[in-house]
């Protein structure tokens, strides 16, 4: 079994955003060759709509500091997001895609769609979200 490798970046947003988070998916790639595109566009896209959300919905005006870890495993590529924004009413339930003419509400269905596993708690007065795929085989 291949040893897992971890990345991660700690952000405050503004001035930072999903760009950072791009920049930081590029170097987990460019490490992680073996990694099918059907995986890493599912993985990407949910987490940069996890992050996107994060930074549209819990900044409560100040400014939102954030710490990202992305795990890859030999069958699954994890996502730990911890951010000092708002606590939300989160539900986890996966649910079906809004109306098409619903301006929000779509960023966890699209979530759910795309990975195995999506938890979120808060603790500490922190957000904590965790996103998990599990690897083609």
């Amino acid at each position: 079994m291949a040893e897992a490798s971890v990345h991660t970046l700690a952000m405050v947003a503004p001035p930072d955003d999903v760009d950072t988070v791009h920049e930081m998916l590029e170097s987990v790639w460019a490490s992680a060759p073996q990694i099918s595109m059907r995986d890493r566009f599912s993985f990407e896209t949910a987490l940069i709509e996890l992050a996107s959300n994060v930074i549209r919905h819990a900044d409560g005006g100040g400014g939102i500091s954030c710490d990202l870890t992305v795990e890859i495993t030999a069958d699954q590529i994890v996502a730990c997001l911890i951010d000092s924004g708002l606590a939300g009413n989160i539900s986890l339930i996966a649910r079906s895609m809004p109306g098409e003419l619903e301006e929000s509400g779509r960023g966890l269905s699209i979530i759910h769609a795309l990975v195995d596993e999506v938890d979120y708690d808060r603790s500490d007065d922190l957000n904590h979200w965790r996103i998990a795929r599990t690897l083609d085989s």
